[in-house]
């Protein structure tokens, strides 16, 4: 082999190491800084901590989520009919205050005879002190009247309210004062964010 030939493949072959090795560096650099954006984005306590309340919440509702059969099972009862934007929410009375795994309300989603589990929901008489999970935001539900079928009248006290809802004769089944809501889509994305009361992506829904 020539000397000249020889020298031109030294030439190539340490090329080719420093274009593999700049790249090595270069990869190593982009990982490191990947690895510290995670660090950064997972190391939020608050972030870290709503994570993992949300995680709990979908173990527990996940039986729910299209069978409402066993959500009327386990306690929970029309209490309003289609509300737009929002859908049907269903509560179950035996659950009191602020359990994660435990909501008093479920929001489903009605298309021809499917149910889907849109959001879980909290009321409160007042806005609370503390928020129940970090970056919550609220809504409010005016005092009104409920009956069986899901009707509900708004109505500023109990005395107010028919013995049976005007129309349908359903009978009677709670009042409440004006309430402070914390909706939580947990099973359907909300591009107006996991805490607004409404969602526009399930318009389509809740049609009959």
């Amino acid at each position: 082999m020539s000397r000249s030939r020889l020298t031109s493949q030294r030439l190539i072959y340490v090329a080719l190491v420093v274009v593999a090795s700049v790249a090595v560096s270069a990869a190593s650099a982009s990982m490191d800084t990947h690895s510290k954006a995670t660090s950064v984005v997972g190391g939020s306590g608050a972030q870290s901590t709503l994570v993992d309340q949300l995680a709990l919440a979908r173990l527990a509702t996940e039986k729910y989520v299209t069978d409402l059969g066993r959500a009327k099972a386990d306690g929970y009862q029309i209490i309003t009919k289609m509300i737009p934007t929002m859908g049907y929410h269903f509560m179950n009375p035996k659950v009191k205050g602020f359990d994660i795994q435990k909501p008093p309300i479920l929001v489903y989603e009605h298309h021809g005879t499917n149910w889907q589990l849109g959001a879980i929901e909290w009321v409160f008489t007042s806005l609370p002190k503390t928020p129940p999970l970090p970056g919550a935001k609220y809504g409010s539900f005016g005092a009104g009247c409920h009956y069986s079928d899901g009707t509900f009248i708004p109505a500023v006290a109990q005395s107010a309210c028919p013995a049976k809802a005007p129309g349908t004769k359903a009978r009677f089944t709670f009042w409440h004062p004006r309430l402070v809501t914390m909706h939580v889509w947990l099973w359907y994305p909300n591009p107006s964010g996991l805490y607004t009361s409404t969602n526009p992506l399930v318009t389509p829904y809740n049609q009959g």
